[in-house]
């Protein structure tokens, strides 16, 4: 009888132990960072919940970007996911159908968590009612950041309305890269975009006024800035391949660094011997490199067999190797990416252009470097237009596969 009691009291505590995990609901969610409560600024985004057996996953939604979150952990009533390939997570908690909780980007060591929340069911991402179509604001746009300061840079804004309505696509390209996928909507004479990769978290609001917008820019709460755009399709920014440049043509480029498994990679190695070279000057951090890594992993599969070959300088936020391998890993996990990654355990672009000190100066992750088959520099291209600029991605993708081409059968 002893026996039997104990037996009982076990298994009473073993059940009272178990802690039931919520499922998280199929479907759409609205999602928010709160940037600031006191003002009320919100960035909103669209994500879906779907169940591949038993296992949910998060697809998170920006214009015809669709980012998949597949490391999701539920306990409880606690749901925290990772960002794919960015150092970034949220831990929240269901409260209902919804979620309410923190955005936690681990690249910062201060002021690095936002408040978020979910709601399930939602599906517009501002909280607005379209009007009557009346696409004025496709096109191309002379962006000013910061106008009349010391830190004004320049930009061009491409607008998209979806199907004539006053939903919105767009970015914004720059020297340095674009703004990636931008989605949104026009009110009235007000233009509202946003986006959120799990690195970028973008919030552009604007009114159009005199033939011209005037807004805010917020990246992430801890950033804000003014800015101005007017209608201009012949405004140009500086050329990509002229802002970097070899110093002297004769002067060949060379480095030695750890690959992933901590093997000495150089460009003088029998491996790339008599063979065109891509030096991709990149990080794992860095939201256009990605798009970058996505697309020089097709070029080398498709081209690494007529001799191609393709190698990332990794410069990233730690200078510890291991935990620059584990985000390098995800990164090449994600992409397929069968070219050489290495480990610089430096950081920065000036770190950069030390190592690569036959340049006049690096002033962009990525900068992507073509050598020919004798290691001579041909091309040094600043910074990535990727597949949300539309026709300067294609543009690019042309001229860089002409390039190579060109490159294999010298």
């Amino acid at each position: 009888m002893h026996s039997l009691k104990s037996t009982y009291l076990l298994i009473l505590l073993f059940t009272s132990m178990v802690v039931f995990s919520k499922k998280l609901k199929e479907g759409n969610y609205r999602a928010v960072l709160i940037l600031n409560e006191e003002n009320n600024t919100e960035l909103p985004f669209n994500f879906e919940v779907k169940y591949k057996g038993k296992k949910p996953n998060i697809i998170i939604k920006n214009a015809d970007e669709r980012i998949l979150v597949d490391e999701i952990t539920i306990k409880g009533d606690s749901v925290n996911f990772k960002m794919p390939v960015f150092d970034t997570e949220f831990r929240t908690v269901c409260v209902g159908d919804n979620l309410e909780g923190l955005w936690i980007n681990n690249y910062k060591t201060s002021k690095n968590k936002i408040k978020f929340k979910a709601s399930y069911g939602e599906a517009n991402r501002f909280p607005f009612v379209p009007g009557k179509a009346n696409p004025y604001f496709e096109g191309r746009w002379e962006t000013t950041f910061s106008p009349n300061t010391k830190d004004s840079s320049k930009a061009i804004g491409v607008f998209h309305h979806v199907e004539q309505t006053d939903y919105l696509t767009g970015t914004f390209l720059t020297e340095t890269g674009d703004y990636r996928y931008l989605e949104g909507m026009k009110v009235g004479n007000k233009l509202f975009l946003s986006c959120f990769d799990g690195s970028h978290a973008f919030l552009f609001v604007a009114e159009y006024k005199d033939d011209k917008f005037t807004g805010t820019f917020y990246s992430g709460a801890s950033w804000q800035e003014p800015w101005t755009a007017k209608l201009n399709d012949k405004f140009k920014l500086a050329n990509a391949e002229e802002i970097t440049f070899v110093k002297n043509k004769d002067t060949k480029i060379n480095f030695s660094f750890p690959d992933l498994d901590k093997k000495i990679i150089s460009l003088n190695d029998k491996k790339f011997e008599n063979k065109p070279v891509i030096i991709q000057v990149m990080g794992s951090w860095c939201p256009n490199c990605m798009d970058e890594s996505a697309y020089l992993a097709g070029i080398y599969k498709q081209y690494k067999k007529e001799g191609l070959e393709i190698i990332a300088l990794a410069f990233e936020k730690t200078n510890d190797f291991d935990k620059s391998k584990n985000q390098l890993l995800r990164l090449k996990k994600r992409f397929n990416m069968d070219y050489d990654i290495l480990v610089t355990q430096q950081n920065g672009k000036e770190k950069a252009g030390e190592v690569l000190s036959a340049l006049n100066r690096i002033t962009a992750f990525p900068t992507t470097i073509f050598l020919n088959k004798q290691h001579q520099v041909v091309k040094v291209h600043t910074g990535f237009s990727g597949p949300a600029t539309g026709k300067d991605y294609d543009a690019f993708k042309q001229s860089t596969e002409g390039l190579i081409k060109q490159l294999l059968k010298e």
